[in-house]
């Protein structure tokens, strides 16, 4: 009898040991089981939290878990980056993010992270710039507004959103191959920028194509020139690069889905697979189709190729205009 017993507990310990041995590969197999939180290095409103919030609403049923979007804004996005590349990689922490701070600002700037500190795992969006000069600026093309550039060197004011931000950066590369200078003036976001240039205190628009059409519209100014290699149907005097002769240097606002380095390759696929049906949801195509931006969905390795390629890029106009790290 006692021998029984012995015999009995072993195979109860047995058995005991094989189910906690595999308990952690049933809890790997599940994904997700809990909240995911999507960090936005930029204070509630800009055009980054809205178009993440968005993106979050429509995810959460494909998911199956509630998706919270945190804003940490601060430090040209170092904050936000910072915490999501130190987060446990285990999907549960994403970040939504712009190109910036991923392909521009760690040129010019000491930032807590590298490229290889993160994982690309989906392209939301893409949307074109353009450049818009009010209607009686002497030039009727793209071409006459490069040469009436080309032939008066730095006399012409445009708005950026902020030194070695997106658009200064993509205005200078598309400049520096047309051999054209003008001057920019940094303001704090699109609405200031268009403000000053409506008010006539810049001499050109650099930015996003969305806040300057109802003007476009409304005969209060002409957009003459696309950062994109296509057409864009909302402004067709405007020209493309591909038209100009230099597609290479097109350039796009985009906003996309990254995660800290170590996330298991199966759970980027699920992320993957999950926001590429989002991003086709109606509510949010719909949304951003209004604002002239077009809905990607790219996955990890594409979308991994794109931010390289854009950092050398970038990396190449900062060096160029002298403002590389010291």
């Amino acid at each position: 009898m006692k021998m029984n017993t012995i015999h009995l507990l072993s195979a109860i310990a047995v058995c005991a040991h094989a189910l906690c041995a595999a308990t952690p590969a049933v809890a790997q197999e599940k994904y997700p089981a809990r909240p995911i939180e999507i960090i936005v290095p930029v204070a509630l409103g800009g055009g980054t939290d809205i178009t993440t919030r968005l993106l979050a609403e429509v995810v959460e049923p494909i998911l199956g878990q509630k998706v919270v979007v945190i804003n940490k804004p601060g430090a040209g996005g170092a904050l936000g980056m910072n915490a999501i590349v130190q987060a446990k990689p285990d999907g549960y922490t994403l970040g939504g993010l712009w190109n910036a701070p991923l392909t521009m600002t760690p040129h010019a700037q000491a930032m807590p992270y590298s490229l290889q500190d993160y994982v690309a795992i989906s392209l939301l969006d893409t949307a074109p710039m353009v450049m818009c000069t009010k209607p009686d600026f002497p030039a009727n093309s793209s071409k006459e507004f490069i040469e009436v550039i080309r032939n008066n060197p730095n006399k012409y004011t445009y708005g950026t959103d902020g030194v070695v931000g997106t658009i200064h950066l993509s205005t200078e590369r598309i400049f520096s191959k047309f051999g054209i200078k003008a001057r920019p003036v940094p303001f704090t976001g699109a609405g200031e920028t268009l403000k000053n240039f409506l008010g006539g205190h810049i001499d050109f628009y650099a930015g996003s194509l969305t806040p300057i059409v109802p003007h476009l519209k409304a005969g209060a100014a002409k957009c003459l020139l696309l950062t994109s290699k296509e057409k864009n149907a909302a402004m067709p005097q405007a020209a493309s690069l591909t038209e100009l002769g230099v597609p290479e240097t097109a350039t796009y606002l985009w906003h996309g889905i990254i995660g800290p380095k170590g996330i298991p390759p199966d759970r980027v696929a699920i992320l993957e697979k999950a926001f590429a049906q989002a991003v086709k949801n109606d509510k949010f195509r719909l949304s951003m189709e209004s604002k002239g931006v077009t809905v990607e969905g790219s996955g990890a390795g594409e979308f991994r190729k794109l931010i390289d390629s854009e950092y050398r890029a970038m990396g190449e106009v900062v060096t160029a205009l002298g403002m590389g790290k010291k």
